[in-house]
C-alpha cells in the first residue's frame, strides 16, 4: 500500500478535497448570507459571485458589501480590503520555507487560492510530511474544493437568501469558529508555542473595542509576528 507521499497527483488532489469537505460544509450558510446582503445592497448576483471568485476571502467580502453604495466608494472599499486581507503576507510568508523548488507556475496559483483554511490544512500536511515538503496536489485539491463551494453558494445565497432569511439565526455562524478551534488543535505544540496567539488574541480584541475599522485585524496580526519573532530570537 502507498504511503501518503506516495500517492500519484490525483490521489493526493481527492485527499485534500475530502479533507476540505467539513469546511465546505460550513462555508455553505456564510456564502449564501454574504450572496442574500449583497443583494440588499444592491449588488448583482453575477457580481457578487465574480469578487467573490477573484477576491478569495470571506471577511474582506463582507466589509466590501456593507460598505457598498451607490456609487461605491471604491477607494475607501479597496484600502479596508486590503486591510482586512493583510494577514495574507504572514500566512504566504510562513510557507515559503516549504515552497522551495515548486516552479512559479504552480507556487502562484496555490497562493491565488489560498484562504485562511486551505493556508490551515497546507501547513498542517506540510509539517507532518517528511522533510517537511508542501504537498501541492494536497492542497490544491483541498484549496480548489473551497474555492469552487464559496463561489457557488455565494451565487445562490444570491439568488434565493433574501426568500430564506437571516440564516444565522439557527446558529450556523458557529460553524467558522467551530472549523478554526479544529485547525488550531491540529498545529497545537503546547503552551510555549501559543503565547504568541494568545498575545495576538488579546491585542487583536482591544484594537477592536478602541480602534475604529478594521485594524484589528492587521495589528494583532504584526504583534504576534513581533512576540513569536522575540521568542526565537532568546530561546
Amino acid at each position: 500500500m502507498l504511503s501518503a507521499n506516495q500517492l500519484l497527483p490525483r490521489q493526493e488532489l481527492k485527499r485534500g478535497l475530502l479533507a476540505a469537505l467539513p469546511i465546505m460544509l460550513s462555508f455553505i450558510p456564510f456564502a449564501m448570507v454574504l450572496g442574500a446582503q449583497a443583494v440588499q445592497h444592491g449588488v448583482t448576483t453575477g457580481q457578487i459571485a465574480l469578487m467573490a471568485g477573484i477576491n478569495f476571502a470571506g471577511g474582506s467580502e463582507f466589509v466590501a458589501v456593507n460598505l457598498w453604495t451607490s456609487p461605491p466608494h471604491l477607494l475607501l472599499i479597496a484600502l479596508m480590503t486590503l486591510l482586512v486581507n493583510s494577514r495574507h503576507f504572514l500566512m504566504g510568508a510562513a510557507l515559503t520555507p516549504y515552497l522551495k523548488g515548486i516552479p512559479a507556475r504552480k507556487v502562484l496559483p496555490a497562493l491565488f487560492l489560498m484562504c485562511d483554511e486551505s493556508w490551515a490544512l497546507g501547513f498542517a500536511e506540510a509539517k507532518q510530511t517528511s522533510g517537511r515538503k508542501f504537498n501541492y496536489y494536497f492542497y490544491m485539491g483541498a484549496a480548489l474544493g473551497l474555492w469552487v463551494c464559496w463561489v457557488s453558494f455565494t451565487a445562490i445565497g444570491a439568488a434565493v437568501g433574501p426568500v430564506i432569511g437571516d440564516v444565522t439565526k439557527y446558529g450556523f455562524d458557529m460553524a467558522f469558529v467551530a472549523v478554526f478551534l479544529v485547525l488550531l488543535k491540529g498545529m497545537w505544540k503546547g503552551c510555549k508555542a501559543a503565547i504568541p496567539w494568545l498575545v495576538s488574541l488579546l491585542t487583536a480584541i482591544a484594537g477592536y473595542c478602541f480602534i475604529p475599522g478594521a485594524w484589528y485585524v492587521l495589528i494583532g496580526s504584526l504583534v504576534g509576528v513581533c512576540v513569536a519573532f522575540m521568542m526565537a530570537l532568546y530561546d
